[in-house]
């Protein structure tokens, strides 16, 4: 690593001082709280589909997911879920919400180049390693578990 001239650390001593201090603890509480209501709204519909369609808790996971994932599109699609991730930063990011928001954003932003080669090519570039990372992960997870199960432990 090079040693810095006086005159780069006296602008390094100069860039830190004008630096925008960023509210750390403000930001993460916004996020504790939308990403929580997000989670909390999920809940509710996997209430209402077990009252309302005579879902079990673990059946009624898949159309939860499915909702929040279409309400995120849409909500992307008109520009509001933007706007709420602006607020609360990662909070609307960790839900599967976020998930959904990336893949919508990049297909909206990607249209002009056509379907295929625009929208399919590219509104996977950011979710796909979330995907790949996501597909390895319980690749190797199911690999332990089976080995595990195989030499005698307990499931």
């Amino acid at each position: 690593m090079e040693k810095m001239t006086p005159e780069q650390q006296h602008y390094q001593k100069m860039a830190k001082k004008h630096e925008v201090k960023r509210p750390v603890v403000k930001n993460c509480i916004k996020a504790f709280f939308v990403g929580g209501s997000i989670c909390l709204i999920g809940q509710f519909l996997q209430y209402g589909y077990m009252f309302f369609f005579d879902f079990n808790e673990s059946s009624a996971g898949d159309p939860t997911v499915a909702t929040l994932i279409i309400v995120a599109t849409l909500l992307t699609g008109l520009g509001v879920y933007d706007r709420y991730a602006q607020f609360a930063g990662a909070g609307t990011a960790v839900p599967v919400t976020g998930f959904a928001n990336s893949v919508a954003s990049a297909a909206i932003e990607h249209r002009t180049e056509g379907y295929v080669l625009g929208v399919g090519g590219n509104m996977f570039k950011l979710a796909g390693s979330v995907i790949v990372f996501g597909t390895f992960s319980a690749f190797v997870i199911a690999f332990i578990r089976t080995i595990w199960m195989t030499w005698g432990g307990t499931g």
